[in-house]
């Protein structure tokens, strides 16, 4: 066996930072999600760590799918009606349940982040907030070419 398998912790367990608002209060396939404003209502005590992050463009939101429930290795793509492993699809029936969307960022108040693209429903746990870089995004594509 290989001994860095023995390493890997039986559980991981995260607090969200926050949650999202928006008018999305089922789950479901929608396009239009991707052209409506939402909110992620950052806890109070962490909005320190919002810092310049109003110079960013985009924005990578990473959730937690907290209303999908089991998961299948293989069925339908949603965008493509393809078959496929969910390691090849945005299913938000997954192993961990955790999603990942870029934003654009239109505005923060306070602890508040305005956004535009976020495909989470209402009440959806927020586990993180990262940067999108387009230089450093693009740069690596580009390398592989």
């Amino acid at each position: 066996m290989n001994e860095n398998a023995e390493k890997i912790p039986k559980k991981v367990e995260f607090t969200p930072i926050g949650y999202v608002e928006n008018d999305y209060l089922e789950p479901g396939y929608n396009e239009e999600i991707y052209q409506k404003v939402s909110k992620i209502i950052l806890k109070k005590d962490l909005e320190e760590g919002l810092y310049r992050v109003e110079e960013l463009e985009k924005l990578y939101i990473l959730f937690y799918f907290s209303k999908s429930k089991g998961y299948k290795l293989i069925h339908r793509r949603r965008y493509d009606g393809e078959m496929s492993g969910v390691f090849a699809s945005r299913s938000p029936y997954r192993p961990n349940g955790i999603g990942l969307t870029i934003v654009e960022l239109l505005k923060v108040e306070g602890n508040v982040l305005h956004v535009k693209g976020l495909d989470a429903i209402n009440g959806t746990p927020v586990l993180d907030i990262k940067p999108y870089i387009k230089e450093i995004e693009e740069k690596d594509e580009e390398s592989t070419e």
